[in-house]
């Protein structure tokens, strides 16, 4: 069949591809997604493809990943921006994204998901991922950097360190990486300890003898075998030294990879950092949630620091997305509640992010008026401070 050119951009509502009624208080709302990663950079096959629409390692033998609701909402509303008919089959799909090349498939998909910043952790498995400066120029729109703590202490660590020094090397890394005058602008700090040791560990702030007894330990083994970072001590030095910095602290909580213990991602196992971050001032950024999402919205009912979004499950459970946001939104203080996608590898992934997200809290919002739960002018209010307003209160540093 022939295909047309993809789009240069717009949201899908103006492409012709969703109707506007469900969406209508977020169409042409730009969003600013608060945590992201990049897009692969080479070209992907059918395999390549699949492994980046489960957080598995891939599929099962003998089956697809496209058999998931993520990989029927990528089929039913990511083919039409690359010019195929809605529904296309897998192998079409596959074949047209190579036919029309990787860097113009994300530029057309990232640029019809309508946001108008990304905040991005760059810290994983970069090396396979679009540059920052490449990003920007893809997207079309500022990318902001968030600063992996654990990264970086794996940095210094390889750069040379002996124990009774590595305490103050991190911090005086970290504080590199996030001066005012850094390109990438760091907007904010991540920690990823539920996945490196859950996040039910002492949140106290170790002590200086502490911090060097572990890495005493650790920095031997990364030395001779690449160790991963995961001594609970460090870790919780890595988490002090970024709420030091005064920028928002990311938390990796619920959903992720295979590399975690789900019932050690619950945010609620937060509650003691919470209560010692809350004097400081210093926002805390429950990111992903799910299936913990309203023990979130209840962190971020109680503290004033507390902010959660449900990001990587959106795209994932596709149209019950409106449920798990209607549930974060229960108890979360509408204030207290932002959009990301957490999109990492695919660029259709940011543009589902985003999909998913004006639906369902679009067609939220219009069930809330047609009862007269809410006004329409309240409405456009609330749907604007989660899509984009809510995060540029909170990051006091936006990339331009």
């Amino acid at each position: 069949m022939s295909c047309p050119t993809p789009p240069d951009g717009g949201s899908l509502v103006s492409l012709g591809l969703v109707p506007a009624g469900p969406v209508s208080f977020l169409d042409g709302v730009g969003l600013v997604d608060h945590h992201c990663h990049s897009v692969v950079a080479a070209d992907l096959d059918r395999p390549g493809f699949e492994a980046l629409l489960t957080e598995g390692a891939g599929p099962a033998p003998g089956t697809s990943a496209f058999d998931s609701s993520l990989g029927f909402s990528v089929r039913r509303w990511c083919a039409p921006v690359l010019g195929l008919p809605p529904h296309a089959a897998p192998d079409d799909y596959v074949a047209r994204r190579a036919e029309i090349g990787t860097g113009p498939a994300s530029r057309a998909l990232m640029r019809a998901a309508g946001t108008e910043s990304l905040l991005v952790d760059h810290g994983f498995a970069a090396e396979s991922l679009l540059g920052l400066d490449d990003l920007r120029d893809t997207a079309g729109v500022p990318v902001g950097e968030v600063v992996r703590l654990e990264a970086v202490a794996q940095d210094v660590a390889d750069a040379g360190v002996d124990a009774a020094g590595y305490g103050d090397a991190v911090v005086a890394e970290v504080a590199r990486r996030t001066a005012p005058g850094v390109r990438p602008l760091a907007v904010a700090c991540k920690t990823v300890l539920a996945y490196r040791a859950g996040l039910d560990v002492d949140p106290r702030r170790p002590e200086p003898a502490e911090v060097a007894a572990a890495a005493d330990a650790w920095l031997p083994r990364r030395a001779a075998e690449g160790a991963t970072l995961r001594d609970p001590v460090l870790l919780r030095h890595g988490i002090w030294t970024g709420l030091d910095t005064g920028l928002p602290l990311q938390v990796h909580t619920g959903f992720g990879d295979v590399d975690e213990d789900l019932h050690r991602a619950d945010p609620a196992l937060l509650t003691g950092l919470a209560r010692l971050v809350e004097p400081l001032g210093v926002p805390l950024m429950l990111l992903h949630t799910y299936p913990y999402h309203r023990q979130a919205a209840w962190l971020a009912q109680v503290f004033s620091c507390v902010h959660v979004d449900v990001s990587l499950a959106v795209p994932h459970v596709g149209p019950r997305s409106r449920d798990v946001i209607a549930e974060m939104l229960e108890l979360a203080p509408f204030a207290k509640v932002l959009y990301a996608s957490d999109a990492y590898g695919l660029p259709e992934l940011h543009l589902l992010g985003a999909l998913r997200f004006r639906a369902a809290l679009g067609g939220l919002l219009e069930r809330a008026c047609a009862t007269d739960e809410i006004s329409p002018a309240d409405a456009e209010r609330v749907a604007t401070m989660i899509a984009r307003e809510n995060a540029r209160r909170v990051y006091a540093r936006m990339p331009a």
